[in-house]
């Protein structure tokens, strides 16, 4: 009985203080998969404050880091070294841009949209992004909120 008492009240805890359990996202760098050459695999996450980001260099010749003025505002930037697995924490909601430094202009990019509160229409809104990024960032922007 003393175990079920101690059980009810750190659940009934859990529930009162919002303690959520972080979720692990693995994101495939690759030099070829669905959506075609040089990708992050998959390219548009859904993530809640909390998650991890589980960067893996699937190909050799990968990194991850954001995008300069593509994250949201108090959100810490991140740059992985090349060949490396690589975990980001998500602390801010909003969105956040992510490439593969020697290949954006190659498109390799992914777009993370943290819990439910975002506005893809402003995210690229003066910013200087190589043609093919750019095509598949409004590409994942279109499925934000979705």
């Amino acid at each position: 009985m003393r175990y079920f008492s101690l059980t009810v009240t750190f659940l009934a805890s859990m529930v009162v203080t919002g303690v959520v359990l972080a979720a692990d996202i693995e994101v495939k760098m690759l030099n070829k998969g669905e959506e075609g050459k040089m990708i992050f695999e998959p390219s548009f996450i859904k993530a809640q404050k909390g998650d991890n980001i589980i960067f893996i260099p699937t190909d050799k010749g990968h990194m991850a880091a954001s995008i300069k003025g593509m994250i949201p505002e108090g959100a810490k930037k991140f740059k992985s070294k090349i060949n490396k697995k690589f975990t980001y924490t998500v602390d801010v909601e909003g969105l956040y841009g992510i490439r593969c430094t020697p290949h954006y202009a190659n498109g390799m990019v992914a777009l993370i949209q943290v819990g439910d509160t975002a506005d893809p229409a402003a995210f690229m809104k003066g910013k200087k992004v190589p043609k093919k990024s750019k095509e598949r960032l409004e590409a994942y922007l279109a499925q934000v909120g979705s």
